[in-house]
């Protein structure tokens, strides 16, 4: 019975070891991003400088387009696409987070979820130097802080939360089925053109507005972080769904985690 009961919470155990030993993962995402950058003059500030080119060409264009005063779109496209950035890289190689480690997880005994939390961790490190744009942003249109700004802190650990969650569900049924992978791509896709990150939201009808931004799962986990950024206070119904998210999420994924953490492997 102990057995039984010791092989259905494994699951939870790989989780609970894979964040007691956090310096690991955290370790090889630093590692990874020296890697990825060793013969490259400025790093991973190259990836800053083509976002920082891309805000400003989106900027220009779609705020003619949307007749949009530029101080008021430029800092919301900015901080939305760099906010955005982070969540789909972070999706797209949640789909492969499994395989891209697979010499390392059929030789070393290492939780399965640190590999989940190195991916993270690495895309979160090139997060921050992309958003040192924003502050730029900020000064070229005389846009000062306020005290909101600190709500940034809990958005974005709640923000985190929710990826990891994700990222662990994904690499588990991603590495099952191989062909999800272009379905979350597409599926990413559709989330940039119905999610405001390119428009605003004040574009919309009130009823339009509701019906479009209210389901929308990654609205309101972006809306936790951007908010704060532009010195508003984010609404009660983004915390509630982000947190109901990072809930039942949690949950769900650790019961399918629970039930195959044992098969990946055979899966690879």
């Amino acid at each position: 019975m102990d057995l039984k009961l010791m092989q259905a919470w494994r699951g939870v155990k790989d989780v609970c070891y894979g964040v007691r030993g956090l310096d690991l993962p955290l370790f090889l995402a630093k590692s990874d991003i020296r890697q990825r950058y060793r013969r490259s003059t400025l790093g991973p500030f190259w990836l800053t400088i083509s976002t920082g080119v891309m805000i400003a060409c989106l900027g220009l264009i779609f705020g003619k387009i949307f007749k949009s005063p530029i101080n008021q779109f430029l800092p919301f496209l900015s901080a939305g696409l760099i906010i955005w950035g982070f969540i789909s890289q972070v999706v797209i190689e949640a789909t492969g987070v499994f395989t891209a480690s697979e010499a390392i997880m059929k030789q070393l005994p290492i939780p399965y979820f640190s590999h989940v939390i190195r991916m993270v961790a690495r895309n979160f490190i090139i997060f921050l130097h992309n958003l040192i744009i924003f502050p730029i942003v900020c000064l070229l249109f005389k846009i000062a802080p306020t005290a909101t700004i600190l709500l940034v802190i809990p958005g974005l650990a709640l923000l985190i939360l929710n990826l990891l969650w994700i990222s662990l569900f994904l690499g588990i049924i991603c590495t099952r089925y191989r062909d999800l992978t272009q379905i979350v791509s597409s599926l990413l896709q559709i989330a940039f053109y119905v999610t405001p990150i390119i428009w605003l939201p004040s574009l919309l009808p009130a009823k339009s507005s509701t019906m479009l931004l209210d389901p929308n799962p990654v609205y309101h986990l972006m809306q936790i972080v951007r908010c704060p950024l532009l010195n508003q206070p984010p609404t009660l119904l983004n915390w509630i769904v982000s947190i109901g998210m990072a809930v039942i999420g949690w949950l769900f994924t650790l019961m399918v985690f629970n039930r195959y953490r044992t098969r990946i492997a055979y899966w690879l």
